[in-house]
């Protein structure tokens, strides 16, 4: 990201209240997206906590990440890409939390004016005996004509990545 976007992007306000967080329900005109599953036998805490924090999640499903720090940390600004070539959409975000407690970690972020959605979307990792849980959550309403339009589709599509993000700590590469 070069310096000039990521002034522009933290000079944003929020598209939605920053203290929004989908484990509290969703408020009237939002919808919500929870999705959660146990990680393979012997990736630890510590790992995915790693994969986690370094942006695997919206890269390992196929989505860009332009991000200011290639460590997420309370902070950080993010262009996602959804799509590609010509077609592909902005989508920027600033992660407003990072959990780093014994037995969790994760990371929360908010949309930035410019994405499709407006809302907030939590991921968290959660250790359970000698397993790991891995969590997305996400309230949203449509932020832009296009998402206001594709309605029911547009949530399909953000429950589907949801679904994919589940996946992408998986794979050690």
């Amino acid at each position: 990201m070069t310096p000039d976007r990521e002034r522009r992007l933290r000079a944003l306000t929020p598209t939605v209240d920053a203290a929004l967080r989908p484990g509290d329900g969703a408020p009237a005109g939002f919808a919500s997206v929870r999705r959660s599953r146990l990680l393979p036998p012997g990736l630890d805490l510590d790992t995915a906590a790693e994969r986690l924090l370094h942006w695997r999640l919206q890269r390992g499903v196929g989505r860009g990440a332009d991000p200011s720090s290639e460590r997420i940390e309370e902070g950080t600004v993010v262009d996602l890409r959804i799509g590609v070539g010509p077609l592909a959409l902005i989508a920027p975000c600033r992660v407003v939390e990072v959990l780093d407690e014994p037995g969790r970690r994760g990371f929360v972020y908010v949309t930035l004016p410019g994405h499709p959605v407006a809302g907030v979307e939590s991921f968290g990792l959660t250790a359970e005996g000698d397993r790991v849980r891995l969590t997305i959550a996400a309230v949203s309403r449509p932020g832009s004509l296009l998402t206001r339009v594709a309605g029911p589709l547009g949530r399909l599509g953000q429950a589907l990545v949801a679904t994919a993000y589940l996946h992408a700590l998986d794979d050690p590469a």
